[in-house]
């Protein structure tokens, strides 16, 4: 699979000046943790729920979470393990016949017991299995999660991955969270080869204290979630070996609501063609707050992000692509005969690029260059955003 890989060959070779690298599940965890891009959640108890990955993937999404936790009543959670494993029987029969690949597919379970228990289930269906998403993950919690998922890898003989949720109260609460952050770390640290990436939880952030944002406000103007999105990125995420990739929070819009504020998307980029009406659209679906919120992410150090709604995939992707500018000042800045550091203007003489500083920074970069691609110089985000709707 790759990103961008609905969209045909004639149409990425004129989108793009490096184009975005297959993956497998097969592939390097570092890889795998930074082409997550826009990871679609789905129930568990979706009756077409095989129909509905495959046409997914034909649509673009490269990870999917299917969902036993808070998507499904809580006594629906059986109905939900038996529909799981009889639709992940059909997915395999299919591709024993040559059928099309499938997304990176993970699982959102309750409890670590289960994580053992559906692997026994999934039977040969489990070859198609990602890992797990684990939720409310705390240091007390997580130990049991992590060791489950180690023991049903060991079980089954296939490599599965966990990306713990962040979202519990602990994490939340001022005075609780620096130990709570620390006790994370610990855990995580210790099973550093099987954590995929960390999730955020802010929806559950925002329960605790009541609130809930608007389509016209991202989760960075809700001023108690920005701080712990800080907090999380500060410890878990850095860039000196340790950090951890850590995705982008869930967007709940995708109808159009009364506004109180302007939109959030100018004009001037979509003043091409038939541009000015893709930017109406995405006005109509509440997804200018969208876009805003994923140039947010990526600012703040969070890569990929939570999705409920296939409408949100392509925007991710499509501002997840590296642009051109990005990828010249990358280059600068790694080239070896740059090892001793300094200063130089960037090849676009519109900033300084300093060596030593940004080498963390362009490291990141060429790893998003390798999954998402790399933008021609003439490209922009409008231009991938439909191409990729199109497909």
């Amino acid at each position: 699979m790759r990103h961008f890989g609905h969209v045909s060959p004639a149409v990425r070779e004129h989108l793009f000046h490096q184009q975005p690298a297959e993956f497998t599940l097969a592939s390097p965890a570092r890889v795998l943790s930074a082409a997550l891009g826009a990871t679609l959640y789905s129930p568990a108890t979706r009756p077409r729920l095989a129909d509905d990955i495959r046409k997914q993937a034909a649509r673009g999404v490269v990870s999917m979470v299917i969902c036993l936790e808070d998507s499904i009543s809580d006594g629906d959670v059986t109905a939900g393990e038996e529909n799981l494993v009889r639709h992940f029987a059909d997915l395999d029969r299919e591709a024993a016949d040559g059928g099309s690949e499938l997304p990176l597919l993970f699982i959102r379970v309750r409890l670590p017991e289960q994580i053992p228990d559906l692997v026994a289930r999934l039977g040969a269906s489990v070859r198609h299995l990602a890992g797990f998403v684990l939720p409310k993950f705390t240091e007390e919690r997580g130990v049991a999660f992590l060791d489950a998922v180690a023991r049903a890898e060991s079980a089954s003989g296939q490599r599965l991955f966990a990306m713990p949720v962040l979202e519990s109260p602990e994490l939340l609460h001022l005075e609780t969270r620096p130990l709570a952050l620390a006790g994370i770390a610990r855990t995580v640290d210790k099973y550093r080869d099987r954590v995929l990436a960390l999730r955020l939880g802010v929806t559950d952030f925002c329960s605790a204290y009541g609130l809930r944002r608007t389509p016209d406000m991202t989760a960075y103007d809700v001023q108690i979630v920005a701080g712990v999105i800080a907090d999380v990125v500060n410890v878990l995420s850095r860039a000196d070996g340790t950090g951890f990739t850590v995705t982008g929070p869930v967007w709940e819009y995708f109808r159009h609501q009364e506004r109180k504020f302007k939109p959030q998307l100018r004009r001037s980029p979509f003043l091409d063609g038939q541009a000015e009406e893709l930017r109406t659209a995405l006005i109509e679906h509440d997804l200018d707050g969208l876009l805003r919120e994923i140039e947010l992410d990526r600012a703040n150090g969070l890569l990929g992000k939570t999705c409920i709604h296939p409408a949100h995939v392509t925007p991710v992707h499509a501002l997840s692509v590296v642009s051109h500018e990005e990828f010249s000042d990358a280059q600068d800045i790694l080239r070896p005969e740059r090892g001793g550091g300094g200063v130089m203007r960037s090849a676009y003489t519109n900033k300084m690029n300093e060596v030593k500083p940004h080498r963390a920074w362009a490291e990141r970069t060429m790893l998003r260059a390798e999954v998402f691609g790399v933008a021609r110089e003439d490209v922009g985000f409008v231009d991938l955003l439909t191409a990729g709707l199109s497909g």
